[in-house]
């Protein structure tokens, strides 16, 4: 697992500029042999186990009844707002929660889809076949820490050691020429969905500083002598490879940081100030930075947390979806000011979904989950998988409290996602080791 850290408490203090200048020579170089074509995933993950019950709500009649019946306390909608009214292709309506609003409008404009019923399984799987214990299970269902590694991993186990959005990125790693500027791009801390067997991998902050600290000395040419003595310091071939590499990710953490800093990575497309908004305007700044850096296919990773809604769910679920729309709404906007809206497709993952029926005044943990895509590929306007029976105990349920049995995998989630960005066919199930199990390998909802 290759992987950088541009985390200000794993960087040694007083690196001088001068460093940057063999790095950003390099990146010139590399945009110069950069091909035209551009494509980016960029994956926001919910933390917590977004109630996908409430996220995307059925509007016919009869499976309204069902779910309102099932939900109980909890039903949309409620004092947060109405449903925003959507219909598929043939006609099926359906409401989206009210938080959604900002993105509301992508979906009539089709740049919005929704994907039903989505979650890591081995296998197919019927409510009696779960019920029976017939067939292979994921480990350790409903466990956060397990359900986390697995959605980022995409292996039904807590033992996957690499992400499938690295593993993306190191099928079509070729297309980006002889650039070593990371491919694979967390802006939430470390996060396995980036850690790759090949590309570098980095770790980022929002608004992340790391300039040099304590070369601004009186007189200049102090300081200047001190730069030059740190360059000679970093230029300095000391034989110890681990001294070597420690060189190599300063210069390269300090080059990013001039770019991210500097005018090239400016965005007039105004963001929320909120933690998701400020991740997605990071990502949209080095989007941008892609000529510079020579990049023609690049994967991102950020989080919104907060969705183990166990209580009070109805303000807290509403304001998390609130704050994510408006951060997508923002980011769209971003990829239509540098030109690119056809070439970004942003998409959630989250732990798990949650039970339909409701637990006091929240929900607990549950398995299948609806999940959001935006983008100018995305063929919008449309509900992907099957939409779930809401009944309890029913078809759908994995047991008596509407924790869904997922009617669509993981692997074919990321495999359609793997196919537009250049994975070809027969490479996809190196990505998705479980995909042959699965009748389609692309859900049609990128163009």
């Amino acid at each position: 697992m290759n992987t950088l850290r541009f985390s200000r408490r794993r960087m040694i203090r007083g690196i001088g500029a001068a460093a940057l200048l063999p790095y950003l020579g390099r990146m010139s170089a590399f945009a110069q042999s950069a091909q035209t074509d551009y494509k980016a995933l960029v994956c926001v993950f919910l933390a917590g186990g977004n109630d996908g019950h409430n996220t995307v709500v059925p509007l016919t009649q009869s499976e309204f009844n069902l779910y309102k019946n099932a939900r109980g306390s909890l039903a949309l909608p409620d004092s947060n707002g109405p449903l925003l009214q959507v219909q598929t292709k043939n006609g099926t309506p359906y409401g989206l929660n009210p938080g959604l609003a900002a993105i509301h409008p992508y979906w009539n404009s089709g740049q919005l889809a929704v994907l039903a019923n989505v979650g890591m399984l081995v296998q197919p799987v019927t409510r009696q076949q779960f019920l029976a214990n017939a067939v292979p299970l994921p480990t350790n269902l409903f466990s956060h820490s397990d359900q986390v590694q697995q959605m980022q991993s995409g292996i039904p186990s807590s033992s996957g050691g690499t992400g499938w959005g690295a593993r993306v990125a190191d099928v079509v790693n070729p297309l980006n020429g002889s650039s070593s500027f990371p491919a694979a791009v967390s802006i939430s801390g470390p996060a396995l969905f980036c850690a790759g067997k090949i590309v570098q991998s980095a770790s980022l902050l929002p608004g992340f500083n790391l300039d040099p600290s304590g070369m601004q000395l009186w007189p200049q040419a102090a300081g200047d002598a001190r730069k030059t003595g740190l360059q000679q310091v970093l230029s300095l071939n000391s034989g110890v490879t681990l001294v070597q590499a420690a060189n190599k990710v300063r210069q390269d953490a300090m080059g990013l940081n001039a770019l991210l800093t500097g005018n090239s990575a400016t965005i007039a497309t105004p963001f929320p100030g909120t933690s998701i908004g400020n991740q997605l305007k990071q990502i949209a700044q080095i989007i941008k930075l892609r000529g510079t850096v020579g990049m023609n296919r690049q994967i991102f990773f950020c989080t919104i947390g907060g969705f183990d809604t166990h209580g009070s769910q109805s303000w807290q679920h509403w304001d998390l979806l609130s704050q994510l729309g408006e951060a997508l709404d923002a980011f769209y906007k971003s990829t239509v000011e540098l030109g690119l809206p056809d070439k970004v497709t942003s998409f959630t993952l989250s732990d798990f979904g949650r039970t339909l029926q409701p637990s006091g005044t929240g929900s607990d943990h549950g398995w299948g989950n609806h999940h959001l895509i935006l983008g100018g590929a995305v063929q919008g306007g449309q509900l992907y998988g099957t939409f779930p029976t809401l009944g309890l105990g029913g078809p759908d349920d994995s047991g008596s409290r509407g924790a869904l049995i997922p009617s669509t995998s993981v692997d074919q989630y990321g495999a359609t996602l793997a196919s537009w960005f250049g994975v070809p066919a027969n490479q996809l199930a190196s990505v998705f080791p479980n995909l042959t199990g699965f009748g389609s390998q692309n859900l049609g909802f990128l163009g």
